[in-house]
């Protein structure tokens, strides 16, 4: 038994956030301080490092579960499946749906539930939940719905990414900057072809890493807002996910059996550039090699950090020709490999 994404579907916000947009911005550092340097110096820098020319952000109308409802019917289309034959919906997200200038995140029903709500889904027994594993997530419900299908207990999996960051940013924290809102989606199943998860692999780092990212106040101490916005302590993921990433992903790979030099495509969480290239350079001095050219597309520079649905996004993209200079073919070799808020990272090794 085979277990492969036989349809795929994404949802870009229209709403385009550019750099320059961030000029008029009061940025602070963590204390309070000013940042001696005009906007224009820091959002040179933040895209120096980051790659990220613009972003894009959710209309004020649409929540979480809109959106992630907007890219699974897209899947479901692509996969020519019927909707009421699905086991499992999973949805991966971080903050649940936050609507525009609200104080509060909202996941009561879970994003899943709404989700089966607005896809009109009759059947009770497709069974809807939500996970929560930082940015790894969507990987993660993968590797749930592949566990799923093997076990015999479902047929037919549809796992969606979906994040409005854009409602839980620090106007006044440079890093508001990275995120960015969107959702992908795939329909996972039992198939008689080719391909498919070969290997996967997963780890939780919470003894000193827990607490990475984390909710915190504005860095306005004179703000009245007594709400609470997503921080992370940039330097320390960093070095944590140069040094852990690419072991993960080298288990991943010797555990598929697969060697380094059948790799296709990396599909990388698109969290920073900078960063994310010194991963995957780092998986290659592990097995002793160069980076290879084109093997790891990016999306970020226009799209931003949108945390789960980064990588479901990409991949959808890609297929549909909308990455320039990327494509994927049939039996391609696919690492998918993600990190985030927890610490967690995650692996996929995947036969197209």
């Amino acid at each position: 038994m085979n277990i492969k994404i036989t349809g795929t579907g994404s949802y870009i916000p229209a709403n385009v956030e550019k750099n320059e947009d961030f000029y008029n911005h009061e940025f602070l550092n963590s204390d309070g301080s000013a940042i001696n340097a005009p906007n224009e110096i820091i959002v040179r820098k933040f895209k120096a490092i980051t790659g990220i020319d613009e972003r894009r952000y959710a209309k004020k109308h649409l929540n979480t579960s809109d959106i992630a409802s907007f890219a699974a019917e897209k899947a479901i289309e692509n996969a020519k499946i019927n909707r009421e034959e699905l086991d499992y919906i999973i949805v991966a997200h971080n903050y649940g749906d936050v609507r525009h200038d609200s104080h509060q995140s909202d996941t009561v029903p879970s994003i899943a539930s709404r989700v089966k709500h607005l896809l009109r889904i009759k059947n009770p027994k497709c069974v809807g939940y939500d996970l929560l594993f930082g940015c790894p997530g969507w990987v993660e419900g993968i590797i749930q719905a592949n566990a799923f299908i093997k076990s015999g207990i479902a047929k037919k999996c549809l796992v969606i990414g979906a994040e409005t960051l854009s409602r839980v940013i620090d106007p006044h924290d440079r890093d508001s900057m990275i995120y960015s809102d969107g959702a992908g989606a795939v329909v996972l199943e039992s198939t008689v072809d080719n391909g498919g998860i070969i290997s996967h692999e997963s780890a939780t780092y919470a003894l000193n890493e827990a607490h990475f990212i984390y909710f915190g106040e504005t860095n306005n101490e004179n703000s009245e807002d007594n709400r609470r916005y997503i921080k992370m302590y940039g330097r320390k993921i960093y070095e944590f996910a140069l040094t852990n990433v690419p072991l993960a992903m080298k288990s991943c790979l010797d555990k598929s059996g697969i060697d380094i030099s059948d790799v296709n495509k990396i599909l990388i969480h698109q969290a920073n550039e900078k960063m994310d290239e010194a991963i995957v350079k780092r998986f290659y001095e592990l097995h002793n090699m160069d980076m290879p050219e084109g093997i790891m597309p990016m999306s970020i520079g226009k799209l931003g950090n949108s945390s789960v649905a980064t990588i479901p996004t990409l991949y959808d993209m890609i297929l549909n020709g909308e990455i320039s200079n990327q494509e994927i073919n049939n039996g391609d070799i696919i690492i998918f490999a993600s990190v985030g808020a927890g610490m967690n990272i995650n692996a996929i090794v995947y036969k197209q």
